[in-house]
């Protein structure tokens, strides 16, 4: 097992706010309304956890380490950056606005190690 000290970039799109008595003005969604959301949905959740494959042999081993009080997350696939960023964008794109769009994703595993989700390829 190893681990990593990931980093997200998140991209929206759709237009800017365009009301004067709106607090929002000028902004396509607020980055706090964002954060947010990640952390809800994706930070609380995994932040320092393990991700196990619930169907692989390391079941086993998940559930081992859970008895011992660590934080296991049993995903239904293997929990590869690659994965991870479709999961993600599911998380992500269920809680935005109906007029905001996910548009990109960006998962560092580490400084040069990345995987990358476009919404126009998914």
């Amino acid at each position: 097992m190893h681990g990593h000290s990931y980093k997200l970039f998140v991209t929206v799109k759709g237009n800017p706010i365009n009301n004067l008595d709106d607090h929002k003005n000028g902004m396509v969604v607020d980055f706090g309304d964002i954060k947010k959301i990640v952390n809800e949905e994706v930070i609380d959740l995994w932040d320092h956890s393990i991700l196990v494959n619930g169907a692989s042999p390391h079941q086993s081993l998940g559930e081992s380490l859970q008895n011992q009080g660590h934080k296991v997350i049993f995903c239904d696939y293997q929990p590869t950056c690659e994965n991870m960023l479709y999961d993600i964008a599911s998380k992500i794109k269920s809680k935005l606005p109906s007029d905001i769009q996910l548009a990109y994703l960006k998962l560092h595993e580490t400084e040069n190690s990345y995987g990358e989700w476009l919404a126009e390829e998914n």
